[in-house]
This record gives structure tokens, C-alpha cells and sequence, in this order.
């Protein structure tokens, strides 16, 4: 089954490390996707621009809206995505916790809807 981990940090998180610290934290990523491409379960993954380049559109009354940033402020922002095709829940959830963004972020787990050809 397949399961997208959304990582949510701080954005201005990593610019508040030492650069002893941000080399650490970068080393920790490298390690866990070594990790991930080692198991053979990454279908897809990628970092996001800052929440600032995004664009929201909404539809009201038929009448789009386009807002700039993202559409709701909070203290993390999303930073990334992964694919991973595992076995069940338990294993998705396995690989979350093993994620460094858990560590200082949070990281979101959920299925993917299967679509019909």
C-alpha cells in the first residue's frame, strides 16, 4: 500500500542552527533516505520552495481567488513529501518515526486514495 509522509517544520528553523548543527541535521536526512533507497520503498519524493511561494486559488460563488502564501498561517510549514509503498500502516508509521523531521517537526501520515483507470 502506498502512503505519502508530509514533513512539517519550521521554516526558519533550520536558518537558527549553528552550522555544526545544520550539517548535522543535513547528514541525518541523507541517512535516512540512503536508508529508504536501501529498502526499496520510495515510489517519489521532493523538498518544497518556502510557504511564501505558494499560492493559494479558492472558488466562491464560482469566482476564483488567488491568494499569495499559503492558505492558513501556523507554526510549521510543509516542507517535503515521500511516496513509500509498504506493506501496511504499522510499517508507514515505522518510517515516519524514523524520519529527522519527527524529531523537530512532525511528519503526517496518510494513505494514498487508489484511483480506478
Amino acid at each position: 500500500m502506498q502512503y505519502v509522509l508530509m514533513n512539517y517544520v519550521s521554516e526558519a528553523g533550520f536558518a537558527a542552527l549553528t552550522p555544526g548543527q545544520q550539517e548535522q541535521r543535513v547528514a541525518a536526512f541523507v541517512a535516512y533516505s540512503e536508508a529508504l533507497t536501501k529498502a526499496g520503498i520510495v515510489k517519489s519524493s521532493n523538498r518544497l520552495q518556502r510557504s511564501s511561494a505558494a499560492t493559494t486559488v479558492r472558488v466562491s460563488n464560482g469566482k476564483s481567488q488567488v491568494l499569495d502564501g499559503p492558505f492558513a498561517d501556523s507554526k510549521e510549514q510543509l516542507g517535503g513529501f515521500l511516496i513509500i509503498d509498504v506493506p501496511d500502516l504499522d510499517a508507514a508509521l515505522s518510517w515516519a518515526a524514523r524520519s529527522p523531521a519527527a524529531s523537530f517537526g512532525a511528519v503526517e501520515v496518510r494513505p494514498l486514495w487508489e484511483m480506478s483507470a
